[in-house]
């Protein structure tokens, strides 16, 4: 999901698009924090693991 949220990001903000900009900084802030739970050893949706 951040990898996509960074591909979205980088296309958005080379071709001028600002709505792919805005879904890839969306998608890049929920993966880090998807990340970051899952990483603490939380379960999130009854998963322990996002990946």
């Amino acid at each position: 999901m951040i990898i996509l949220g960074l591909i979205l990001l980088l296309v958005g903000w080379l071709a001028k698009i600002s709505i792919l900009t805005t879904i890839g900084i969306v998608l890049v802030v929920v993966g880090a924090v998807l990340f970051l739970l899952g990483t603490t050893g939380r379960a999130i949706g009854g998963r322990k693991h996002w990946y």
